[in-house]
């Protein structure tokens, strides 16, 4: 799963340590992965997957692995499912390094809310409930947390892009940006670890086209009816100029693409568009299995592209209440 580093305003722990969640991140998922699929293929009756605390799951890391593997080699069926491999090591962080305990109030706590009939039936299921889990993640710290909308626990793109992309994409989704003071909303910014994406999303009526016939507005045909919309060229520049400038200002060298998305729609657009890239419905698919396939470690530069990004966002949050998370630990 793409990690998602930054959600519109809201707190992120990555702003606090982007050398440690990453890591932990990922363990943390595959710990419970492999505990999951370990109890399925086992065939255990469980009715409720216990809640282990992140900090717990990290602790138990080296035992719960070296117990799976010996499990796997006896009892997993040989179809065994494509569930993506977890690559942790990467230019900045030691994979032999413990991660430091802290206080955590945040629990991933999957539900078996049906019978799966197949590896991949549980790998859906695990993965949808990972989605909410992961919503949480970027929204909070220890201290810190922040209201989210609910229409992105219902956002499909940001489902399917978290899912599909490597755990070595870094995901800005909408994310609110400082420039000269003046708070800014872009569209979706993309780390990989070797170059940058910006992304504007077109998604109005299924099977619309939209026509770039001018520099201002283009057409949007839908059926018999046509209207005007804004070019969205011009967001997509906009975005891909403020995120150019927020490298260069921090000597980050990484090239960026721009682009055009349409899940449902399609583009005609009969000119030329510098360093544009326009995915439609018929592109969207072969385009989401080459990045799936993206099979680079994190690397160095896109930590500090990232690092640049998280300085110049802007953030909403309330503190926790401390003296409740204090009472319930004791």
């Amino acid at each position: 799963m793409a990690q998602l580093v930054k959600l519109q305003d809201y707190i992120s722990r990555y702003q606090i340590d982007l050398s440690r969640y990453p890591t932990q991140f990922v363990r943390l998922k595959k710990i419970q992965w492999d505990r999951v699929k370990q109890q399925w293929v086992s065939g255990e009756e469980i009715s409720q997957w216990e809640q282990i605390e992140e900090q717990t799951a990290v602790k138990d890391n080296k035992r719960s692995f070296s117990f799976f593997e010996k499990f796997k080699m006896k009892k997993e069926p040989k179809q065994v499912e494509n569930f993506e491999e977890v690559e942790i090591t990467n230019e900045l962080i030691n994979q032999e390094e413990d991660i430091p305990d802290e206080e955590s109030t945040l629990f991933f706590e999957p539900n078996i809310v049906y019978k799966p009939n197949s590896i991949e039936e549980l790998k859906k299921m695990f993965l949808d409930q990972f989605f909410h889990f992961q919503i949480k993640w970027a929204s909070s710290t220890t201290r810190e947390k922040s209201y989210v909308d609910p229409k992105f626990l219902r956002d499909t793109l940001l489902r399917n892009m978290l899912q599909s992309f490597p755990d070595s994409f870094l995901v800005f989704y909408y994310p609110i940006v400082k420039v000269k003071k003046a708070p800014i909303e872009l569209d979706i910014v993309l780390l990989a670890p070797t170059e940058c994406f910006c992304i504007t999303v077109v998604e109005q009526e299924n099977q619309a086209v939209f026509v770039g016939e001018g520099d201002r507005f283009w057409t949007k045909k839908f059926g018999k009816m046509s209207s005007k919309i804004l070019n969205p060229l011009i967001q997509l520049n906009r975005m891909e100029s403020i995120i150019s400038k927020i490298l260069i200002e921090n000597e980050v060298e990484m090239p960026i693409r721009k682009i055009l998305l349409s899940r449902n729609g399609y583009f005609d657009y009969p000119g030329t568009a510098f360093n544009v890239q326009f995915i439609d419905k018929r592109d969207f698919p072969n385009w989401m299995q080459q990045l799936r396939q993206y099979s680079s470690p994190m690397k160095h530069m896109q930590m500090r592209a990232a690092t640049a990004i998280l300085q110049t966002v802007q953030t909403t949050s309330f503190n926790r209440d401390i003296w409740n998370t204090e009472n319930s630990q004791e």
